[in-house]
């Protein structure tokens, strides 16, 4: 039987090791699984991550790239859990060991059967113990050397909120500012594509950061996940290369930033993106196709800014919605609330606005996002 047990520390600075010695490459925010495809580049410390909670946790925050082998389903944990409380906890354990033998079984026919005998995966729980100490068991007793992640779960969420100050301090960011509509996004994406090392916190938090922000049929993930996916991202960049970022507020949507990141972006040094009001509103329509094609849902949205805009304002925008006017609605809406908002808010909080860079794009083509993200990127390996 070999069962070796890692510390969380231990664990995510082998994970870390692994993804440096790899070739820097653009970072998806998926969850695919870990392989060792490629692994005479860089081969991964572990060549399978296994969580194997619940589906329901997993789904809260999980390893990135981890995959979900639960020894208890939802279902499962809650009929145990219930007669552990109303019989007693020796019927709640055999009905318990009943399941999770059963769902071994199913796991070791469905994604072991072909593992040669030199597989090594990392296998967690919630706290390091039954169930991941099963699978661990049935596993080592076939011969393969198994990790255990010592504390589990909650030791590797201790991990990641312990390591984000340590991650960003050596970072050095350049922000992406200007007005709602302005095509920061845009920007950021263009950036990415030719090869800048980009922190997009709105598409990790499914959310654009605003009242009508909200992205359809896309839930946001967890806090906890959201501090997961930021730390994923900081574990795959380049300390020695400069991070564009976007001005973002404490909270994306639901979702706060960690306190050192907004701390770091907010004494960074910035670039306004100036594009004029037409093209603004122009882009906002196209990046806001649901609300243009739902009125009703855009009139029900618009309701939340009645106690700061008043509510015969809100009434306004919902008549010009009604009649399809939906240019005037959002020009309006740039006028007297985002930008207003945006300027106070900007001012007050980025010590080196005053100190930045203007561009005036001329429109919000791409075309025009890549002509600045060229520029940005020469600035940049000048003053490295």
């Amino acid at each position: 039987m070999s069962v070796q047990l890692i510390p969380a520390q231990e664990a995510t600075q082998r994970w870390s090791q692994a993804l440096s010695a790899k070739p820097a490459e653009p970072l998806s925010s998926s969850d695919s699984p870990l392989t060792n495809q490629g692994a005479a580049k860089a081969p991964l410390p572990f060549d399978l991550i296994i969580d194997v909670r619940s589906e329901g946790e997993f789904a809260l925050d999980h390893w990135p790239g981890a995959v979900n082998w639960p020894v208890l389903n939802n279902d499962e944990r809650i009929l145990v859990g219930t007669l552990y409380k109303q019989t007693s906890a020796f019927e709640a354990k055999k009905k318990g060991a009943a399941l999770v033998a059963a769902n071994i079984a199913k796991h070791i026919e469905r994604h072991v059967l072909d593992q040669p005998k030199s597989w090594q995966p990392l296998i967690y729980c919630w706290r390091g113990g039954n169930r991941s100490g099963s699978l661990s068991l049935v596993l080592s007793q076939i011969g393969f050397k198994v990790h255990l992640l010592e504390g589990g779960y909650k030791a590797f969420r201790h991990q990641v909120m312990q390591d984000l100050e340590s991650l960003i301090t050596p970072f050095r960011f350049e922000v992406i500012a200007g007005p709602t509509g302005s095509g920061k996004t845009r920007l950021l994406q263009t950036l990415k594509t030719q090869g800048a090392q980009v922190l997009d916190l709105e598409g990790l938090a499914q959310h654009k950061s605003s009242v009508l922000g909200f992205t359809p049929n896309q839930p946001q993930p967890s806090q906890k996940h959201f501090d997961t996916l930021i730390w994923e991202q900081f574990h795959h960049m380049d300390p020695s290369r400069v991070v564009y970022i976007e001005s973002e507020s404490k909270k994306v949507g639901n979702l706060s930033v960690p306190q050192a990141l907004i701390d770091a972006m907010r004494a960074s040094p910035c670039h306004v993106v100036d594009l004029p009001l037409p093209a603004r509103v122009s882009l906002l329509i196209e990046d806001y196709p649901h609300l243009v094609e739902d009125p009703v849902l855009f009139q029900k949205k618009l309701q939340a800014l009645s106690p700061i805009r008043g509510q015969e304002m809100v009434n306004h925008w919902c008549t010009l919605i009604s009649q399809g006017r939906i240019p005037e609605v959002v020009e309006s809406l740039l006028i007297n609330h985002y930008d207003p908002t945006y300027f106070s808010s900007m001012k007050k909080n980025f010590k080196q606005l005053p100190s930045a860079l203007v561009h005036e794009l001329k429109g919000h083509e791409i075309p025009h996002f890549q002509a600045l993200s060229q520029t940005l990127m020469s600035q940049a390996k000048r003053s490295a």
